[in-house]
């Protein structure tokens, strides 16, 4: 089932929703390599996803002390959480895709994008809604 954007999913900063917008659009195609067993577009994606997550996670924290969010620790910890996970998912599958790898990899994946944005990210909001929604701290 592929995973589609939604308005409340979003924390009200064009920047961060562009980047979980991107990160969906990622996800999906992860599912889609894992449902078609194509071990090597998986490889891509998984690579195209850690090296993305990366740099939204940097740019999310970055936004979020420049509008004051005051659980900035917590939000970076749950990012190295959620990076160190995946590296272990990518180990998991390896170089042979089972069924069960594929089905605990597509609920982490699941899993992963309703925990960050809607029960991590969700609490910066309304330190969010006090800026423009295009608050860009790099301008």
């Amino acid at each position: 089932m592929t995973l589609e954007w939604r308005a409340q999913l979003s924390v009200g900063n064009d920047l961060i929703d562009a980047d979980h917008q991107h990160l969906i659009g990622i996800i999906n195609s992860a599912e889609h390599s894992l449902k078609a067993k194509n071990m090597g577009g998986l490889t891509m994606v998984l690579d195209s996803l850690f090296s993305y997550s990366k740099i939204h996670f940097s740019r999310e924290e970055m936004i979020a002390s420049a509008v004051g969010y005051t659980d900035v620790a917590q939000l970076h910890a749950s990012h190295e959480t959620l990076l160190t996970k995946l590296t272990e998912m990518k180990q998991e599958i390896g170089d042979r895709l089972t069924d069960s790898a594929g089905e605990h990899f597509t609920a982490f994946l699941r899993d992963w994008l309703i925990n960050h944005v809607i029960k991590e990210d969700m609490k910066m909001k309304p330190f969010l809604a006090k800026h423009s929604p295009r608050f860009d701290p790099r301008k």
